[in-house]
């Protein structure tokens, strides 16, 4: 999928969030990483929707408090406080996370402010006890420069992490506290990235900026991007939660897909004449009785809980809602998240996908005419609660007369497969208001002046010097420093004095290829890598085991080196073994030994390599039969 990007006016702004490396969370004492679980804490919520001092009513906490969900907290008295509970007000806020984000200010050339005022940003969704997110700007402005290219920076704020989902199921929802409070630093983009290639290099660079202050967490869960999405005749969408940098391109490809899609579908509805009013006065009804012998494992599930079906006809939308523009995009996608999100009903069909699903051709005729249709014409129905039923085919209402007007400007989530899915609204501008429990943050030109002068190197300075150090290529020192591996490689160094190559080669490669297969390779801890490498550098077990070392330990989690060792048979070969077996082979191989003995060498480490792999070391066994082949031949 190649596009005309400037033609189109791709805009992207960028929003990286990087949970900060501190001692304690944001505004307590609990830890960032707790060592141990303590007694078990679970209690419940429900959150709603309130009017700020003007009236005004944001309208994603409108859409959150509609789902009237229970909310299940889970946390123990190790992780979280009566500050995390709500039931005590914010600590002072924490000086080692105020700082480390200043420094990071300081590296994108930003300007801190001299007071920082915490903020209350309504969240109603329960991922937060109070209803609201603290966050505040600790600085304003700056810039990176990425291939040329000066990205402007808005803003770099400091704020509390959310409490982490647990599971969602209808009326009910559970949130894991440890999460909630750790300190989280927010980047925000100009809107100026113009393509998906540029938005992979930005967020890379401030990824990289924000790793050099040292103070940033790794792993799953610890960083997450969001994007503000635009294209000329389209809307402004933000993306939210995008886990994988490498992700972005395609998630930002496939929302210039989708805008195009929308964009084209407008303009044949309204070719086909079809106006708001049409679709306004279109009765919602019921069409339970055509189902009742119905073959759909889904609608005889409803009816026979007593459920309804309900219709909607929807005039001239026929061939429209059913048609892909890519895998996952389709109005018939946005029709059913739409209604899924807002009521959390199952059962949704549209007549583009119909007859299917167990749905006849005879129920389809007949769905026409109880909703006096014709060809033209699509019909959506839903099975559920009937008020549920009804609610959900409003919503499908609302986005199709939205169909008429182009791109919708929402907030929508990323999957895994780089396609989007409604989340929710945008929020309004009556979704902040000042935090009543903090006094502001003063930060003195002394105090800024000081972090200036001891700003920390760049990765850029680090992968220079770390290259000239242990003479490895720029490649495989980027790829340390992106794996966040830096501090590991140093440190098996020092302990085992192996080959620089060989352990930033293991520790890089042997994990991504692991990756690319699947393996879980977050079960690989740093003490893993420094006891195999220990084995290695002391005879016990070949370089050449690392891949299936690791790959056992990410198939045996909880399991350690020794035990892998042991499960797979790679404890080290006795040498007079060793060479009985070569002198063996280069008997059986005389012939090829006495008339080209290189291609008798691969010959037999070929042969010695099906049983000796990560049993002695690659080099070692190569020089062992070089030397008897050579030998022999003289």
């Amino acid at each position: 999928m190649e596009h005309d990007y400037r033609k189109i006016g791709l805009k992207v702004g960028l929003e990286i969030h990087r949970q900060l490396d501190t001692i304690h969370k944001l505004f307590c004492e609990c830890p960032t990483d707790p060592h141990e679980t303590g007694r078990e804490i679970v209690f419940t919520r429900w959150l709603r929707e309130a009017q700020s001092e003007l009236g005004e009513v944001d309208p994603a906490a409108v859409f959150e408090a509609k789902k009237r969900k229970k909310i299940f907290y889970h946390g123990d008295d190790k992780s979280i406080c009566l500050v995390e509970m709500d039931e005590e007000p914010p600590h002072d806020l924490n000086k080692e996370a105020v700082e480390i984000s200043l420094i990071a200010s300081l590296l994108m050339n930003s300007n801190p402010v001299d007071e920082i005022h915490v903020m209350r940003k309504i969240v109603i969704d329960g991922s937060n006890t109070t209803g609201f997110q603290r966050t505040c700007i600790v600085a304003l402005g700056g810039w990176i420069e990425v291939a040329g290219k000066k990205i402007p920076i808005q803003t770099i704020c400091l704020e509390e992490d959310a409490a982490k989902i647990l599971e969602q199921k209808r009326g009910e929802v559970h949130y894991d506290l440890r999460r909630l409070g750790i300190p989280l630093i927010e980047v925000s983009t100009a809107p100026v990235i113009e393509s998906p290639k540029e938005a992979y290099e930005v967020a890379y660079a401030i990824g990289r900026l924000l790793r050099a202050t040292g103070k940033v967490k790794r792993g799953i869960g610890t960083i997450r991007q969001d994007l503000n999405v635009s294209i000329r005749d389209g809307a402004l969408v933000e993306i939210k939660g995008v886990q994988e940098l490498e992700l972005i391109p395609k998630v930002v490809e496939l929302e210039i897909v989708r805008q195009l899609h929308l964009l084209r579908i407008k303009e044949e509805l309204l070719g086909r004449g079809v106006t708001v009013e049409e679709i306004l006065t279109q009765p919602i009804i019921d069409v339970t009785d055509v189902f009742v012998n119905t073959n759909s494992k889904i609608l005889k599930k409803k009816i026979n809980e007593g459920c309804k079906v309900l219709a909607l006809r929807l005039p001239k939308f026929s061939g429209l809602i059913g048609l892909e523009a890519a895998p996952g995009i389709r109005l018939g996608v946005e029709f059913a998240s739409r209604a899924r999100a807002w009521t959390e009903v199952e059962g949704l069909f549209h007549t583009d996908e119909l007859p299917g699903y167990g749905i006849t051709v005879e129920e389809v005729n007949n769905l026409h005419q109880k909703t006096n249709s014709n060809d033209i014409d699509a019909i959506v129905i839903v099975a559920d609660e009937e008020e549920r039923a009804r609610e959900a085919l409003e919503c499908v209402r609302e986005r199709a007369i939205e169909a008429l007007h182009g791109v919708p400007s929402e907030t929508r989530a990323a999957r895994p497969d780089g396609t989007t899915i409604y989340m929710r609204p945008r929020p309004g501008a009556a979704r902040m208001y000042p935090e009543t429990d903090l006094p502001p943050y003063p930060i003195s030109p002394e105090y800024i002046s000081r972090l200036r002068e001891n700003l920390p190197p760049t990765l850029d300075e680090v992968a220079k010097k770390l290259a000239e150090k242990y003479n490895l290529s720029k490649q495989i020192v980027d790829e340390l420093i992106d794996m966040e591996k830096v501090d590991l490689f140093e440190k098996v160094f020092d302990e085992t004095k192996l080959q620089p190559t060989i352990i930033a080669s293991i520790l890089t490669e042997h994990v991504k290829s692991l990756k690319r297969e699947g393996a879980r390779v977050e079960e690989l801890k740093d003490e893993h890598f420094i006891e195999f490498f220990k084995l290695v550098s002391e005879g016990i077990v070949a370089k050449e085991a690392a891949y299936d070392v690791f790959k056992w330990l990410t198939e045996n989690p909880g399991k350690n080196i020794l035990e892998a060792v042991d499960a797979l048979g790679l404890g080290p070969a006795r040498m007079d073994e060793v060479e009985e077996k070569i002198a063996r082979l280069i008997d059986l191989h005389k012939e090829i030994v006495s008339i080209n003995p290189g291609k008798a060498i691969s010959i037999i480490m070929g042969e010695l390599m099906k049983e000796y792999r990560g049993k002695i070391d690659g080099a070692r066994l190569h020089r062992m039969v070089s030397s008897k082949v050579y030998g022999q031949k003289s």
